[in-house]
């Protein structure tokens, strides 16, 4: 196949037709503009998945892509001018419109480009081949660089030199393993692992969003097991997570029948060492959100955070002073958060014991039962409570109420609103008979 050369048709899709991608491409084209598909859009669409986010790429200038969009009407944003990029919304779908350009500078985190008309330069400083591909809005798909004979072998390959593409941009040597994880199905290539294995401590260098992204995303591959032990082997993952301890642990998770194995932070928390220096560590590196890193720090830690799950495990579920604990456990984190605390507890077990195995399953599964039934409990009283009793406000009026809070849990929930009062009452005089008034009282 030349370079440029089109290679066959792609039949119509329903993200091509539908109307809001109909108008951004009758915008772009308005004035005579030749505008492709690229991108993902085009690979998943000849691979037969479903399609996400649907880009397209222009040699107009960003400028006039601006102009031309809102002429037709169509919100435009500019998302990225110095890099050519512009999102268009048009019926509430955001669509990313990128200049063709070239790169004229690179450091290996980021780019200097210039503009460009010409198809092959920009196709040729995409990553992969299957990612360089791109396809006119009749169908008609150009392949360049022999994408669509790698997509259907399952081999993942870069442009050109994998060598050079790498140093462009380190972050590219992560979205191979991830391509590898969701698209290949032969091993790569010995030249390509060598690179990639010579580069890999310059993954320490890349911000920790991108780092993030590439991870979370490979961790989300339906069997992410052999690309990661294979990263594991070529020493890839050590630069960025050196708290990896291996993948026992994830193999058990990935033999588990239950939804929480195909959540990407239990993936992540699976493959650390435990502990909650380690998850709170590893979610500082990788810039978590704030519920990302809670729920890793809970699974790095659950021995210490919810002790209740793994003495499920080590005692039986025939035991019934655990009705409680269970029940407490619930209350305090929640049914979700419980069942994949639970799960990690379940693993990790059976992973320094293998004697434990039926015994941790059979608590296991009566722990999973407990949860699907456990119906929210609501504590009746508040710190308006604690206040009408003359407290101010402050650290006594917390105090106070976990107090009777944790005298309601022992109670099994049962105290209704008003034996919660008269047990705060109780405990307020026998703290303090005169409750500490605000200043100025």
């Amino acid at each position: 196949m030349t370079a440029g050369s089109t290679a066959q048709r792609l039949e119509p899709q329903p993200w091509m037709t539908a109307p809001e991608t109909q108008a951004v491409v009758e915008a772009l084209t308005a004035e005579g503009a030749e505008v492709r598909f690229v991108g993902g859009c085009v690979r998943d669409a000849l691979a037969g998945r479903p399609v996400k986010d649907v880009d397209l790429a222009t040699p107009d200038r960003p400028e006039k892509v601006m102009e031309l969009l809102q002429a037709a009407g169509i919100k435009a944003v500019p998302t990225g001018l110095d890099h050519g990029t512009v999102t268009a919304v048009s019926g509430h779908h955001p669509f990313e419109i990128t200049t063709l350009r070239l790169d004229v500078e690179t450091d290996g985190r980021r780019a200097v480009v210039a503009f460009t008309d010409d198809w092959l330069a920009d196709a040729a400083r995409r990553d992969l081949t299957f990612n360089a591909m791109s396809c006119r809005p009749d169908g008609w798909l150009f392949d360049p660089f022999g994408g669509l004979a790698d997509l259907a072998a399952g081999r993942v390959h870069f442009v050109g030199d994998p060598r050079d593409r790498i140093q462009e941009d380190y972050l590219r040597l992560l979205r191979f393993f991830r391509f590898q994880a969701h698209y290949g199905r032969v091993p790569p290539d010995a030249a390509t692992l060598a690179v990639a294995r010579e580069l890999a401590p310059k993954l320490a260098g890349l911000s920790g969003e991108r780092v993030r992204s590439e991870i979370l995303r490979l961790l989300s591959a339906p069997d992410p097991l052999p690309v990661l032990e294979l990263m594991l082997a070529e020493n890839i993952l050590a630069p960025i997570l050196p708290q990896t301890a291996g993948t026992a642990v994830l193999r058990r998770l990935m033999a588990l029948d239950l939804p929480e194995r195909e959540d990407a932070v239990l993936r992540l928390a699976a493959l650390l060492r435990p502990g909650a220096a380690v998850a709170r560590a590893v979610a500082q590196r990788l810039r978590l959100s704030n519920a990302e890193t809670a729920e890793l720090e809970l699974l790095g830690a659950p021995e210490q955070t919810l002790g209740e799950a793994a003495g499920v495990l080590l005692r039986g579920p025939g035991d019934p002073a655990l009705r409680h604990a269970l029940a407490t456990a619930l209350y305090r984190a929640g049914a979700a958060r419980f069942r994949v605390a639970l799960v990690v507890a379940y693993l990790r077990l059976v992973a320094g014991d293998e004697a434990a195995g039926p015994a941790a399953t059979a608590g296991l599964q009566a722990a999973l039962a407990a949860a699907e039934a456990w119906q929210p409990r609501e504590f009746p009283l508040s710190g308006a409570d604690v206040l009408e009793l003359g407290y101010a406000a402050g650290p006594d009026v917390g105090s106070l109420l976990r107090a009777v809070e944790d005298w309601w849990i022992g109670e099994d929930f049962a105290p209704d609103r008003a034996a919660c009062l008269a047990r705060l009452k109780e405990l307020a005089e026998r703290i303090s008979p005169e409750p500490p008034k605000a200043p100025g009282t």
